[in-house]
């Protein structure tokens, strides 16, 4: 369809209307910020899902969860390598001893376990003062 194939337009028609943008999301208040940010690290209890989700949604939003959100979710990226890892040696050292590790291997994932619970709450709790806190262990991948 070329230009000479469109109907004339009406130089005196008023101009159409462009669709609404939407308006940027409000920055979060200082308490939000702290709720937000301290919650990144909670709920670290349950996975990495809550850390990523709160991470992408405020990110933008509020520096402190920026930063938080982010710590959380690193430590909780390192615990998902670490419990592969973990399998991997559970399986090998199951199969030298001939399945003597199955009885005793069990303990490391419950020792990781414990470890990312007691450190999300702790996470949690400089958070929700307003502190920052830094995992003792935790690769920082996302910057």
């Amino acid at each position: 369809m070329s230009d000479s194939d469109l109907p004339p337009q009406d130089p005196n028609a008023a101009p159409q209307p462009s669709a609404p943008q939407p308006a940027p999301a409000a920055p979060l208040s200082h308490e939000q910020d702290v709720q937000w940010a301290s919650f990144a690290h909670l709920g670290g209890i349950i996975g990495f899902l809550p850390s990523l989700i709160i991470w992408l949604v405020f990110k933008d939003r509020g520096a402190f969860t920026n930063t938080e959100a982010k710590e959380a979710l690193n430590f909780q990226i390192t615990a998902i390598f670490a419990y592969i890892a973990i399998w991997i040696v559970n399986a090998i050292l199951t199969v030298v001893t001939f399945g003597i590790w199955g009885y005793i291997g069990w303990l490391l994932p419950l020792a990781l376990w414990i470890a990312v619970i007691v450190f999300s709450v702790l996470g949690f709790m400089q958070a929700k003062d307003g502190n920052h806190y830094r995992y003792p262990f935790a690769i920082r991948l996302i910057k």
